[in-house]
């Protein structure tokens, strides 16, 4: 049976935010492209009211549309200021948590989205620089991952669908529109399948702890460290 049916979605800042926390918001998708249920949700929704050194962790879903995405996103973060938005997403065919480092200003979808939209060569926004890099300490984060024990990588695209337009939105929320408060970080990380979605994949208990270690990472690095995570193609 699927989890996510019935359960309504984590957005209400007057149950999950109480008073004087700091936020760590944390998105997942719902279920796309005939898949039956997301892993990025059911790993936002394990995670949702953790507490990481002085941090609450809210959880929310985003709907696996174009443009709809951002502007929850966008309420979310008007309503729960966070400090830290880490927005999950499901890359089947990946084998490690994928620590995205950029978004480009593209929507070029290969299948439709949830609501049959499937835009090509358009861009995330009009006018808008050709790419933001993820304010997020990656590397920082690559090495507690895999000190946890979980498969993990830097990734340096995050495709064109709706992963890479909401992780580009993102940034440009903070960076441009100044949504949140002062010194607001975010990103994007991809999650491979589950077993039974497909190969490779990876078990929901091991990316819950892989996130889990991503996040404590952010938020006790303000500045990255250095260590070589790069690609050669």
């Amino acid at each position: 049976m699927d989890p996510n049916l019935g359960r309504p979605m984590l957005h209400d800042a007057s149950h999950y935010t109480p008073t004087g926390d700091k936020v760590i918001l944390l998105t997942g998708f719902n279920p796309f492209g005939g898949d039956a249920l997301n892993p990025s949700w059911l790993v936002a929704e394990a995670l949702d009211g953790q507490r990481i050194a002085g941090h609450r962790v809210v959880a929310a879903q985003l709907p696996t549309v174009f443009g709809e995405s951002l502007h929850q996103l966008r309420a979310l973060a008007i309503a729960h200021r966070p400090v830290l938005t880490v927005c999950l997403g499901q890359a089947g065919g990946r084998s490690a948590l994928s620590l995205e480092r950029v978004g480009i200003n593209i929507n070029d979808a290969r299948i439709p989205d949830n609501v049959g939209a499937q835009p090509i060569d358009t861009p995330v926004v009009p006018g808008g620089p050709a790419a933001y890099f993820a304010s997020l300490p990656l590397k920082a984060m690559l090495r507690a991952v895999q000190q946890a024990g979980v498969p993990c990588e830097v990734s340096q695209t995050a495709g064109t669908f709706v992963c890479n337009h909401v992780l580009y939105g993102l940034m440009q929320m903070l960076q441009a529109h100044g949504v949140g408060p002062a010194g607001a970080r975010g990103g994007f990380v991809h999650v491979p399948w589950l077993p039974g979605q497909g190969t490779p994949h990876l078990a929901l208990r091991d990316m819950v702890r892989g996130i889990h270690a991503a996040l404590w990472a952010a938020v006790l690095h303000q500045s990255d460290i250095a260590l070589g995570a790069g690609a050669t193609h």
